[in-house]
């Protein structure tokens, strides 16, 4: 088995070999506005350069830094998947990368920026313990000819217990694109609608309240209440309120 190499991430249909002055004008002190975001919003973030076939920005959190220093991925590239993803889950990786270009193709150049590709993997941690992380894509840069030059890449713990569930979503639209692993195909589905008492729910649960103090609050019985969390926990599919307000957030529902 040939195991994968960082330059494997950067295929051919994606390769930036120069930029115009047009093009380039285009990143004039956008990682002040990375920084920025990253401190009000306290995501873990970094930034992939496809010119240069490395990252430009790695943000300082701990539990995804697998021991390393900002500094230290940032000279590392792509080679740090390679030191702490599984063999299994880089090939995971190699083929998001091959199907997820596939389908930017498709997306006509003017509206390539509005969509954001979503999976998990695993990272082998400092400890040397595996995590499951959620990491979702999304180009802010691309070249007169719709190639990615700059992407924005933000990571949380996933939700889900296995690697993969590969999405892609348009900013402000309902349907989600889930690339099937087993026929290899993209599937489109609606986004769950929630009613207004369970986007309610969620919020006052978001914020800590318990079922007793969300029904005095919405002014109906704590049993009901319960009614509606159930029906939330069938549409998102989760077992527990904790991840059901992840689920939302995530996918913007609330």
């Amino acid at each position: 088995m040939k195991f994968p190499a960082a330059d494997d991430f950067f295929l051919t249909q994606n390769t930036v070999n120069q930029l115009t002055d047009a093009e380039a004008s285009q990143s004039t002190d956008f990682l002040q506005v990375v920084k920025a975001f990253e401190n009000t919003t306290y995501q873990s973030m970094y930034v992939i350069d496809y010119l240069k076939q490395g990252f430009d920005y790695v943000s300082d959190n701990r539990l995804f830094l697998c021991g390393r220093t900002p500094e230290e991925i940032v000279a590392m590239g792509y080679e740090f998947y390679i030191h702490h993803a599984p063999t299994k889950d880089q090939e995971l990786l190699l083929k998001i990368n091959e199907v997820g270009f596939k389908f930017y193709d498709g997306i006509p150049v003017a509206d390539r920026k509005q969509y954001s590709i979503t999976y998990d993997f695993h990272l082998i941690t400092a400890e040397k313990r595996k995590i499951l992380v959620n990491h979702k894509y999304t180009p802010i840069f691309l070249t007169d000819e719709g190639k990615i030059w700059k992407a924005l890449c933000i990571f949380s713990l996933s939700n889900n217990t296995e690697a993969g569930n590969i999405q892609i979503q348009r900013q402000g639209s309902n349907i989600i694109h889930e690339y099937d692993e087993v026929s290899e195909v993209w599937k489109t589905r609606e986004k769950v609608n929630l009613s207004s008492r369970e986007t309610e729910i969620l919020m006052y649960a978001s914020q800590g309240l318990s079922i007793n103090e969300i029904a005095d609050k919405m002014c109906i019985a704590p049993d009901t209440v319960k009614f509606h969390r159930k029906k939330l926990f069938e549409k998102l599919e989760v077992p527990n309120i904790s991840q059901a307000i992840a689920v939302a957030t995530s996918y913007k529902l609330i």
